[in-house]
């Protein structure tokens, strides 16, 4: 008899477990699946996370260590997002403009632009450059700017027809095979566009900072953000922009129009939370002079267009000591 008591106490019990864990509130139910819910998503974030980290490893030990151009201290990028802005003229002026500015500073040029090179006609330079002792190529100089350019490897009317890795292989070339002495700054005057010589650039050369050039127009500024957006993505400072063509000044009566719109760059820096560094205006003098191998910085340095370039370079100067401090 207590045998049989015992026995059907301990089923009653085992019983009452099983409907105890069956016959859950609904409160307790839920509470449970969202705990279970969240640890999930805490898990993915954690896993989602971790692969990101893994993912930016391995694609850093592909990439090429940056090392600096000997001699070199800083070197500035002058960059559009398209052709046809004023870039290369620009980036000449800006050169002329920071020795200008300060006679005891040493400035270089770099024409990366393989395939349009403008560097030789805008500081009428031509000629092959010579090879040092060490085997590496002389820049050609005038005006005091030391210059490096593929206008000076190739014929002046010789289509340069390469593929991706001729390319990288010239740029590799331009950076690292030019005996470019002790300069303060070295000024890069970039393709066009977004693509793999910005990117090769970037990655192989200490960057102090990209100077971003656009006309006032719309759809110049679409492809100028493109621009500054890239370098930004590859840790690049956007020291700021510069509006090109920001004003058509009549030689006659002196009426000013502006023929690409007004204030477009001006606003752009502005959406970009990055610096507005100046107006160059669309003037006949600064395309006769660079045009005749004699920029305006050079050629008229006491017009108001020489003065735009120098007070442009003058804000580069500026903002590189703000982003280095």
């Amino acid at each position: 008899m207590a045998l049989f008591a015992y026995s059907r106490l301990s089923h009653l019990l085992k019983i009452s477990v099983y409907k105890s864990s069956v016959l859950r509130t609904g409160s307790e139910i839920k509470h449970g699946a969202t705990c279970c819910v969240q640890f999930k998503r805490c898990q993915r974030s954690v896993d989602s996370k971790a692969l990101q980290e893994r993912q930016r490893q391995q694609m850093a030990r592909g990439l090429p260590k940056q090392k600096p151009i000997p001699g070199v201290k800083q070197v500035i990028v002058v960059a559009s997002g398209k052709g046809g802005v004023g870039k290369s003229t620009t980036a000449v002026n800006l050169a002329l403009g920071l020795m200008a500015n300060d006679m005891s500073k040493s400035v270089g040029l770099l024409d990366a632009d393989v395939f349009g090179p403008s560097i030789p006609k805008l500081m009428n330079l031509k000629g092959n450059p010579e090879l040092s002792d060490n085997n590496r190529m002389i820049p050609l100089t005038n005006y005091g700017v030391p210059c490096m350019s593929m206008g000076f490897l190739v014929d002046d009317v010789a289509p340069i027809v390469w593929r991706g890795l001729m390319v990288m292989s010239g740029i590799e070339k331009l950076l690292r095979q030019v005996d470019w002495g002790s300069l303060d700054y070295l000024v890069v005057d970039m393709p066009p566009g977004t693509g793999d010589v910005q990117l090769s650039i970037t990655q192989n050369i200490p960057i102090a900072g990209a100077v971003i050039v656009s006309t006032p127009q719309d759809i110049a500024l679409l492809d100028a953000r493109r621009g500054a957006e890239m370098f930004k993505k590859v840790n690049v400072p956007v020291l700021g922009l510069v509006q090109n063509m920001s004003v058509f000044q009549c030689p006659k009566c002196n009426h000013e129009t502006h023929i690409f719109g007004s204030d477009g760059a001006r606003q752009l820096a502005d959406t970009l939370g990055v610096t507005f560094l100046g107006d160059i205006p669309l003037h006949i003098t600064i395309r006769e002079t660079s045009d005749r191998g004699q920029p305006v910085v050079i050629s008229s340095p006491n017009s108001p267009e020489a003065a735009a370039y120098r007070t442009v370079a003058s804000a580069v100067v500026q903002r590189l000591q703000k982003v280095s401090s």
